[in-house]
């Protein structure tokens, strides 16, 4: 029998139940990527590359920031982007999800409470794992279920500082977090509130800072902003509090003994931060997308999010594997995803709209799900 056994019948059960992931190629209309602003293939990153490049800034860091992996450029994007979100201070790390796990397994200290949405990222739960603190879940974007929450650890004699986390845009739903309310929770117990900002960095808020763009600038606010998304480039930067910065340089595993990210990529992520301030229009044009796309879709009878996020619920796996791949060989990429990114029973499409597309396509994608949703009911 082969060593590797034992991994193949795993693989082989997530093939029964329809939950076997494969790497497929990018090929067909974008409807996959979340680069919602069409920044990835931007003329005007290229050049800052290429012009970073001209410069001297090398490819790799070559170790972490704690040894020589710092460049100025990562300080210059640091510096840059606190004063584009109206925050204390940034930190540039390589990924959201590092980030995350960061955030949660360094900040919370025994005797402190950390209240997670129910729908809260894979990359929070497993940074749960390495958490001194006491953790619960609250119902999805219930504020007061996380008050709930907060008020029964205080009576069980809970002495210590809350942490709520939350994202601002479900990725898999494109629904809102009460952001408002649960900052004010977090200032009115002395905590904070770690809000993923992931989906709506550079889409929502004043100059695309976000959906807590009001809320920037509280020393109770910790944000995370991926720059693989709609900046078009990779890493992220957390904002808030210098303290808060600076104990993450400190203590943060996910930082400390990481290689520090290409400068190359700070570079492209200073200039994606420009094209946002810069192009208003393209922020303008997506949201044009999402309200064509929630029209097309609620004549059809399927609900629709407010977001460039749709998802398209089908329930089965199965149901959803076949729908995406039907889609994808009549030239669309839409992709299906099914637990346990998102709960059981809600297998779905998950329609990402972005300026890699227009309108046309768009109707037509909506349309081939509809012909296919009745041809499978039929």
């Amino acid at each position: 029998m082969s060593r590797a056994a034992r991994f193949e019948a795993a693989l082989q059960g997530l093939e029964r139940r329809s939950r076997r992931r494969r790497l497929a190629p990018r090929q067909g209309a974008d409807f996959a990527s979340n680069d919602y602003l069409g920044l990835a293939v931007s003329p005007r990153l290229k050049a800052a590359v290429a012009d970073a490049l001209e410069r001297g800034v090398p490819v790799g860091a070559a170790g972490s920031r704690l040894l020589r992996g710092n460049h100025p450029e990562h300080e210059a994007l640091e510096a840059e982007a606190a004063a584009f979100f109206g925050a204390g201070r940034a930190l540039y790390m390589g990924a959201g999800y590092a980030a995350n796990v960061a955030l949660v397994s360094t900040l919370p200290q025994r005797g402190d409470l950390v209240v997670c949405d129910a729908l809260v990222h894979a990359s929070v739960h497993d940074g749960l794992r390495d958490a001194k603190a006491e953790v619960a879940f609250a119902a999805h974007n219930d504020a007061e279920a996380v008050a709930d929450a907060i008020a029964a650890w205080r009576a069980r004699g809970g002495r210590g500082q809350p942490f709520i986390v939350a994202e601002s845009l479900y990725s898999m739903d494109g629904d809102r977090a009460p952001a408002g309310d649960l900052l004010g929770l977090a200032e009115r117990h002395d905590g904070f509130l770690i809000l993923d900002e992931a989906h709506a960095t550079g889409v929502f808020g004043a100059g695309g800072r976000g959906l807590g763009e009001a809320l920037e600038g509280s020393d109770a606010l910790i944000a995370v902003h991926t720059c693989g998304k709609a900046l078009g480039a990779s890493g992220a930067l957390v904002t808030g509090p210098a303290p808060i910065v600076d104990t993450l340089i400190n203590r943060a595993k996910p930082f400390v003994y990481a290689t520090a990210p290409s400068p190359l990529m700070a570079a492209a992520v200073r200039e994606a931060l420009q094209i946002v301030a810069d192009e208003p229009d393209r922020r303008a044009r997506l949201h044009g997308l999402v309200a064509f796309a929630g029209e097309r879709l609620a004549r059809l009878g399927l609900p629709a999010s407010s977001s460039q996020i749709q998802p398209v619920i089908l329930g089965q796996n199965a149901r959803a594997a076949a729908l995406a791949a039907s889609l994808q060989a009549g030239g669309f990429d839409c992709r299906a995803i099914r637990p346990p990114t998102v709960p059981e029973g809600t297998a779905r499409l998950r329609i990402s709209l972005t300026l890699n597309v227009d309108e046309a396509t768009v109707a037509a994608l909506i349309d081939a799900i509809a012909e296919r949703m009745a041809e499978a009911a039929a």
